[in-house]
């Protein structure tokens, strides 16, 4: 997958941008971003916030090795299949973002 490919990905599956970076955010506090895509030139990286506001790396992956899973879509090659916790979040922020345009909040 390129990085357009997984930019549009994580927009259509939930994700929101916020500091230039695909995130999903807390449940509680939609705008702070717990979770991001760190998009740079020839690797992606998943970075989940500690509570103490530090950014840790939990995978990364050459843009080669990351590739659609035929049946969910999901990115293979990331892990994203294995962080506990991390289906549930995408399925919330998703979620969100489906009712606030049935709602029309932002």
């Amino acid at each position: 997958m390129t990085k357009e490919e997984l930019t549009a990905w994580a927009l259509s599956h939930g994700w929101t941008m916020i500091g230039g970076m695909p995130s999903l955010t807390k449940p509680r506090a939609p705008k702070e971003a717990i979770v991001r895509l760190v998009l740079k030139a020839t690797v992606v990286h998943v970075e989940v916030k500690k509570p103490a506001g530090k950014w840790e790396k939990m995978t990364g992956a050459a843009y080669g090795d990351v590739q659609p899973d035929p049946d969910t879509g999901l990115p293979r090659g990331l892990g994203l299949d294995t962080i506990t916790g991390f289906t549930m979040l995408m399925q919330e922020n998703r979620d969100r973002q489906v009712f606030s345009r049935l709602t029309g909040k932002p």
